[in-house]
């Protein structure tokens, strides 16, 4: 029994720790997250500009 004690601690200090590497795989997810869709957000608005620069060109010409 005293065999279990010794572990007992050692057990638990390990279960914390994988408990905060959870927590911190969580938060890391949703900043890539974040991240992700913020990148996703500038590529969407600077295609959009493109193509408001190319109607605005096409109308701008003259055809003959």
């Amino acid at each position: 029994m005293a065999h279990n004690d010794k572990k007992s601690p050692e057990t638990e200090a390990i279960l914390i720790a994988l408990d905060q590497l959870s927590q911190t795989i969580d938060v890391m997810t949703s900043v890539v997250g974040r991240l992700r869709n913020h990148i996703q957000q500038k590529e969407t608005a600077a295609s959009d500009r493109t193509k408001d620069l190319q109607i605005e060109i096409q109308a701008d010409r003259i055809l003959h």
